[in-house]
């Protein structure tokens, strides 16, 4: 009789495991798709071009992939970002430092692209991929679209982990490896990048990491960047770090505007689009996801002008803020079209055929149709 207990005891035990097992792949699946973009770029001496080139192309890369569809729907997206090959980096680590585990706030990945700083060293690719593999949260949604891609100029067999067997171990999990080589097509060749790239189901592809940006003036950048400026005016910081949230969103305008008018431009443009979320401190992006409860809102952490104001004003001011936020981004969509337009029929993208962003977008787009994505 007992034997019959335990025997019982036990399968309901598996079977609940099994239960528990499904409902977890049911849950992961039933979230929206995401691709998940891990950019591993070498910032040795050598690199500045490189970084540059992220810098000033990030937000042209987040703005194509906000036209991406999964049939009816549309992906998140997550970026991680890793350095390696600098010296100022703990050698026994590899050199190697994970900058930013998946995040999808776009104002904190452009402000840690500007901290990176370049400094000789050793670039070991294989324990690069094989730490970012390891250590990021890649999640099991198998519709998920996982891309890493690995940036750099050094042969890619440096370093005590074989680069073959993190690639391996990459391919587990379902990521598909990209290589960017930083010069010749044949010198990443023999240097073993495109041996990566095909191992790894991805792109080899090479870009002359100090070529000169050319900035593509359209008639409708102008009216862009002065909308820009009245969208700030529509975020309201509340929490604890909204106030610093808030600085860190002019700080990375500032950046952007640095580096030249045409980053701006698609900064501002990417913070038109349904992938610029900042619920976690505004207001207005909060109040649409229903993600926070202006009845325990902590008053004396929002702007100075609404401390005072009761719930029911604190809600219509959002309210308020929230129209005017929706009529200026209709705006800047519709200008981007003009702009994107414009651009096409002048052929004005052809000059920047070997740079980062550009390298990046095609092979995304080619490797999201093999998971249903579209543009």
């Amino acid at each position: 009789m007992k034997s019959i207990i335990l025997k019982t005891t036990t399968l309901l035990l598996f079977f609940t495991q099994i239960g528990f097992a499904n409902q977890s792949i049911i849950e992961e699946k039933e979230k929206n798709q995401t691709i998940k973009m891990a950019i591993l770029l070498d910032t040795s001496n050598s690199m500045d071009g490189l970084i540059d080139q992220a810098k000033a192309q990030l937000w042209g890369i987040i703005n194509e992939l906000s036209y991406a569809k999964y049939g009816m729907k549309k992906p998140n997206l997550e970026i991680a970002l890793y350095e390696y090959g600098n010296a100022n980096l703990p050698s026994e680590e590899g050199f190697i430092r994970m900058v930013l585990q998946f995040t999808s706030d776009l104002d904190e990945i452009s402000e840690k692209l500007f901290s990176l700083k370049t400094n000789g060293g050793s670039e070991f690719c294989g324990q690069v991929i094989d730490t970012a593999v390891k250590e990021l949260s890649w999640g099991k949604n198998e519709e998920d679209l996982k891309l890493l891609f690995i940036a750099g100029n050094e042969p890619f067999t440096q370093g005590n982990v074989n680069y073959k067997e993190a690639i391996a171990s990459a391919k587990e999990k379902g990521i598909l490896i990209n290589t960017i080589f930083c010069g010749d097509y044949s010198n990443g060749i023999s240097a073993m990048w495109k041996d990566g790239a095909e191992l790894g189901k991805g792109d080899y592809m090479t870009i002359d990491h100090n070529k000169k940006m050319v900035h593509i003036v359209t008639p409708y950048d102008d009216e862009i960047i002065i909308l820009n400026k009245r969208l700030n005016a529509t975020y309201i910081y509340y929490g604890k770090k909204g106030s610093e949230n808030k600085s860190k969103q002019y700080e990375q305008d500032v950046n952007a505007a640095k580096l030249n008018e045409m980053v701006i431009v698609s900064r501002t443009i990417s913070k038109s689009s349904r992938l610029y979320d900042n619920a976690s401190w505004d207001l207005v992006d909060a109040m649409k996801k229903n993600s926070v409860d202006l009845e325990k809102i902590d008053t004396k952490l929002l702007p100075e002008e609404l401390q005072k104001k009761s719930v029911k004003e604190i809600k219509e001011y959002v309210a308020k803020k929230s129209e005017e936020r929706k009529t200026i981004q209709d705006k800047i969509t519709e200008l981007d079209a003009k702009r994107r337009k414009y651009i096409t029929e002048k052929n004005l993208e052809s000059s920047q055929k070997e740079v980062l962003d550009n390298v990046m977008i095609q092979a995304i787009k080619k490797q999201a149709i093999s998971k249903n994505y579209s543009w």
